[in-house]
């Protein structure tokens, strides 16, 4: 059976597909963002270490089955060293909570009247979670 690619034309992008978003993943992981590999994480290749080529643009995966990245890692540790995760808008929203980012509050995100579009969004939350991991670490 032939696999069925995402269709930009017309099929509707579940996470925004874009060289910026990848680009601040980066930075993030550079800022050691902490996250550990998992089901229902979109994932981005930069390195190609993975060869089944991704039914998404820009060597984008999603990991629906974590045995099968396993599989051609070796190990949880060599996948969060060699992929970079793409946090969700979801996901990202959880992560500032979890950092105690309090700019970001998800329910002013876009509101009506506003034209940032769904990437944009994503890339000022991206934006925060960065900031946040360049600032010293507090004392509790």
């Amino acid at each position: 059976m032939m696999p069925i690619r995402f269709d930009p034309e017309k099929d509707l992008p579940p996470t925004p597909f874009d060289d910026r978003i990848c680009r601040l993943a980066l930075k993030m992981k550079d800022l050691c963002l902490d996250w550990q590999p998992h089901v229902g994480c979109f994932v981005w290749d930069p390195g190609h270490w993975i060869k089944p080529e991704s039914p998404f643009p820009g060597r984008i995966y999603f990991v629906l089955s974590l045995p099968r990245f396993i599989e051609i890692f070796g190990s949880m540790k060599e996948i969060a060293q060699k992929l970079v995760w793409l946090p969700t808008w979801h996901q990202s929203c959880l992560l500032c909570m979890r950092m105690g980012i309090r700019e970001y509050i998800p329910e002013r995100g876009l509101q009506l009247g506003r034209t940032r579009t769904p990437t944009e969004e994503l890339l000022n939350v991206y934006e925060l979670i960065i900031t946040a991991l360049r600032e010293p670490k507090r004392e509790a």
